[in-house]
């Protein structure tokens, strides 16, 4: 229903219209002489003043009172008709909402949160759908859940959307757009309506598949800081002494000042000004006594539009020393590096006819076992048949690459390093290749049969590395990567939304964690399982595991650098040249009830005003 470009969502409320016959009826009805004083009176004393009518109908006669009365049920069954000017919108059918719940979108630029503002935004389109609109409702925190399925039952929509609750998690869109893209597959008046600040990772799969993407905006500006990056390790000139490195971003345009707390166990070891240089990430290094294992939390007490990434907390345990059994035909060069390596007791032998037990860690140079040992391993120029394919061999393979950023080759370069002869392999899918060559990886890394491996695919003996610093420096990473204890440490700093896992050594009859707002959750564990897997981690904080005797503790944390930049996207890239830019003005239907409903307040406040006027 609609009178020229406006559009009713309740024209039923029109059937009020039939009482206003009922009020002109009751101004022709003969009135009887009962005195009132009322504030109204002011507006007809004169015509009370005139001859009664001696007949049960008068004439009707010009009344501002029945004037006003009429205007203000005409008003009133307006307002309830719930008229609305339509959009801009392609009239769409179904509408795909995805709201955004990443950690960056509690943001406080927009009052109470970003969130909180997309929110009632998706709302109020819940509200303006006709009534053979359907609309699904996304949530898109680390993964999509769908929240409501196709629906025009509005109450059931706005339940969904009441109970979507934000994350600390980062951003993942495409899955969320991936599902939206098959929920409005063959749909041709679809719409997907994405409620974002816009920080999102490359989008560039879809380039070319022209979603009806509507991107509305929330947040206003970026001011923030945050804790991107943290670890504990052994201080190399003090033993008694642990080396807490933390990285500070700061994503405005202007330097920062920021104040760092540093604590351990609940306790302030050291507090510390820093300033931070515009759009850049400042590393900060704290030296802190321990003496027992524990807990290290950094905090950022700065103000700024996000929480989220203020805090940071990692669980330190006591270096403790490394079993090391190095098999080897007599390559000095290597028994020194590895006894060089912090926290390394040695064993060298010159085969291995038995399992080793007893030891961490295995490095076999050159020698081919009777038994592969089960501990954490580094092969060098040697592997079990099942590694690899068909193997060959490769002259002068120059190096052409390694991955710097990876924790074994931390200040490990191969500028100068020439390989006589190496083996030509594919990467297999356990590992990840460090240091590549055109025809083959020198270097694989990765996890076999639950143990850690490293693979050398040539004889350092045959090469110049180890007359190269690099060289003992790769071996003390290595020693510290493989070492047992550390892995089982890195195990317990868990980033949001990943889950914990965690292998026993006896199957536990119960297991239930405790997350950081103190609530409990119960653990359903299959019959005689070894590993507890736990993935309500959506939350940063500390959580704590209790299975059987055990207790156990593990950390959550955000430390993501686009969370942190927070500043809001006017458009979301879609690959190299596809964008869908900010829509944040587009409004589905226009209600104007509330601007009716007002201007009936206005003359009742008219009338009382004017009475008051003429009798004070």
């Amino acid at each position: 229903m609609g009178l020229g470009t406006m559009n009713f969502l309740s024209p039923f409320a029109f059937a009020f219209a039939a009482a206003i016959p009922v009020v002109i009826v009751f101004y022709l009805l003969k009135r009887k002489r009962v005195v009132k004083l009322t504030s109204s009176t002011v507006l007809w004393r004169n015509f009370l003043a005139e001859t009664q009518a001696s007949r049960p109908f008068q004439k009707l006669r010009h009344n501002w009172l029945l004037v006003l009365q009429l205007l203000l049920l005409a008003l009133a069954i307006l307002a309830l008709a719930r008229p609305y000017f339509p959009g801009e919108t392609r009239g769409s059918r179904l509408r795909v909402v995805i709201l955004d719940a990443s950690a960056s979108m509690q943001s406080t630029d927009a009052k109470p949160s970003r969130f909180e503002k997309a929110r009632a935004e998706a709302l109020r389109w819940v509200d303006s759908l006709r009534d053979l609109d359907q609309m699904v409702v996304l949530l898109a925190g680390a993964h999509t859940v769908v929240k409501q399925s196709a629906t025009s039952n509005k109450p059931a929509l706005r339940r969904a959307l009441e109970l979507c609750a934000v994350t600390d998690s980062p951003t993942r869109l495409g899955e969320a757009l991936r599902l939206a893209e098959t929920l409005i597959k063959n749909q041709a008046d679809a719409e997907i309506h994405l409620f974002s600040d816009g920080a999102t990772p490359s989008l560039a799969e879809f380039e070319n598949k022209n979603l009806p993407l509507v991107y509305h905006r929330v947040g206003e500006r970026c001011r923030n800081l945050g804790l991107v990056a943290m670890e504990v390790r052994a201080n190399p000139e003090n033993a008694a002494q642990r080396a807490v490195f933390a990285s500070v971003y700061n994503p405005m345009t202007n330097a920062q000042s920021a104040e760092l707390e540093l604590q351990f166990d609940g306790q302030t070891v050291e507090a510390r000004s820093v300033t931070v240089p515009p759009t850049n990430t400042l590393p900060v290094l704290f030296l802190a006594a321990q003496s027992r294992d524990g807990l290290f939390t950094l905090r950022l007490n700065t103000p700024d539009d996000l929480a989220a990434d203020n805090q940071v907390s990692i669980v330190s345990l006591l270096p403790q020393p490394v079993k090391v059994l190095l098999v080897t035909r007599g390559n000095r060069f290597l028994e020194k590096a590895l006894r060089g390596a912090p926290q390394v007791e040695l064993s060298v032998a010159s085969s291995l006819a038995a399992p080793a037990t007893g030891f961490d860690i295995v490095v076999l140079d050159d020698v081919t076992p009777a038994v592969w040992p089960a501990a954490n391993l580094l092969a060098i120029h040697t592997q079990p048949t099942n590694w690899f394919g068909p193997l060959a061999n490769v002259e002068v393979p120059p190096i052409v690459d390694w991955k710097s950023a990876h924790p074994l080759l931390r200040y490990v370069g191969f500028d100068n390093v020439q390989v006589r002869e190496a083996l030509a392999v594919k990467t297999p899918a356990w590992g990840m290749a460090l240091v590549e060559t055109p025809r083959t990886p020198l270097i694989i890394a990765g996890e076999v049969d639950h143990r850690r491996v490293i693979w050398l695919g040539f004889d350092t003996l045959q090469s110049t590395w180890p007359l190269r610093i690099s060289y003992p420096i790769f071996m003390a990473n290595a020693m510290e990567w493989l070492n047992p204890a550390n892995v089982n440490a890195a195990l317990l700093a868990v980033k949001t939304a990943e889950p914990f896992r965690l292998v026993m050594a006896e199957p536990p009859a119960a297991a239930q964690v405790i997350r950081p707002d103190g609530q409990v959750a119960s653990l359903i564990l299959p019959p005689k399982t070894t590993e507890i897997v736990y993935g309500d981690t959506t939350r940063q904080g500390i959580y704590t595991l209790k299975a059987g005797t055990n207790r156990v503790v593990f950390c959550v944390n955000l430390m993501d650098a686009a969370e942190s930049a927070n500043a809001p996207r006017p458009e979301i890239a879609l690959g190299k040249y596809a964008t869908a830019a900010a829509n944040t003005r587009q409004r589905a239907n226009l209600e104007i009830w509330r601007w009716i409903a007002a201007a009936a307040l206005l003359v009742l406040m008219f009338e009382w005003w004017y009475y008051h006027r003429r009798t004070v």
